[in-house]
């Protein structure tokens, strides 16, 4: 039996007993990331340094932060650290949360405006302690970073605020560039991966975000358990509610108290996944094993502004220029560092097997 007691000193949920039985896997050799350091990132690397600035991306130690910061791109949490729901892929802490600072939109803005960002990424945790669940917070920090750094891009990752038209409409409010809810997995497993969330909740929220005019997004996590079938299904339903971008990634498990991993997706598969995404209708897509829902979000922002016509401003231009970013499935089978040998690229992807 596994400990019964988390490190942190509490007592394990049932749902971390039961994952604590499958040890962590081992990561396949072609799931590898490398730095290159370049003269922007060590000086956006210096400003964070220099003035104590918080980022997702150093605090989370990515390992995207380089290629990141390089463009000066880069996310943000908001509403403290503590989240009040518990999903079995995430390592963010659950609990009752006690942080609640009110000038914390004006102090993100500040660090965005200090590091000289041009585009940015805020998420935070899940408040349903709070009659809004936060919304204010995210809209409000949307707004400083429109009077603070004009120009700069603004993405906002939000919960679902349990689908209240009066939060949604306040983040719908602050015109985010792009606003984002990530669905993460298929229905038949959503329960038991999000059991505080609801798979037709989560495309409700883009649906009416959608319906307001705002650029939607939103991102699904592979290996968790999930069948072909069901993630061609899952994109066809973020296609049916007006989702312009997708991210696809592979589910890395945090610890042993998380969900295990059920397979490894090769870069083949990811490559094929985001044509068909983009053959049905998402406008910007960004597929592979070490794409994160934040990762090199003003290039896709650019990508889908593109594709929808709409005008870019003239410093954010050269985002939108064709390149492929380094953790997308085609760089990776272009370097030939995805799966090893070409007959092993050739070869489809097992499917998986279905969870229980």
């Amino acid at each position: 039996m596994p400990d019964a007691v988390a490190p942190e000193g509490r007592r394990l949920l049932r749902v971390e007993a039961r994952n604590a039985q499958t040890p962590i896997e081992r990561k396949p050799g072609w799931l590898r990331t490398r730095a290159v350091v370049t003269d922007t990132y060590q000086d956006v690397r210096g400003l964070v340094r220099s003035h104590g600035l918080h980022t997702v991306c150093a605090e989370a130690n990515c390992p995207n932060v380089y290629e990141c910061w390089n463009d000066r791109e880069a996310s943000f949490l908001v509403g403290g650290s503590i989240c009040t729901r518990r999903c079995d892929f995430c390592d963010i802490a659950t609990g009752r949360p006690t942080e609640y600072d009110p000038d914390e939109p004006a102090r993100v803005a500040a660090s965005i405006r200090e590091m000289r960002l041009r585009y940015a990424t805020v998420t935070g945790v899940s408040r349903d302690d709070l009659p809004d669940g936060g919304a204010w917070l995210y809209a409000e920090t949307a707004r400083q970073v429109h009077e603070q750094v004009p120009g700069c891009g603004i993405e906002l990752l939000v919960p679902d605020f349990r689908g209240h038209p009066e939060s949604l409409q306040e983040v719908f409010s602050s015109r985010p560039e792009v606003f984002a809810h990530n669905l993460e997995t298929v229905p038949r497993i959503f329960k038991q991966i999000r059991p505080a969330f609801s798979y037709a909740g989560s495309l409700d929220v883009l649906a009416r975000a959608s319906q307001a005019g705002l650029l939607t997004k939103s991102n699904l996590i592979l290996g968790m358990g999930e069948i072909r079938e069901e993630i061609e299904q899952a994109i066809a339903d973020l296609v049916s509610v007006g989702v312009n971008i997708l991210t696809l990634t592979q589910y890395l498990r945090p610890s042993k108290l998380h969900h295990p991993v059920d397979r490894w997706v090769k870069p083949q598969e990811f490559l094929e996944l985001a044509a068909l995404a983009e053959d049905r209708g998402i406008d910007a897509v960004m597929s592979g094993p070490m794409v994160r829902s934040s990762y090199r979000s003003g290039m896709l922002w650019a990508r889908a502004m593109r594709a929808t016509g709409r005008e870019i401003p003239a410093n954010m231009r050269d985002l939108a220029e064709p390149s492929t970013a380094r953790q997308e499935a085609a760089a990776l089978l272009a370097a030939g560092t995805a799966a090893g040998s070409a007959a092993d690229r050739a070869t489809p992807s097992p499917v998986g097997r279905a969870a229980s």
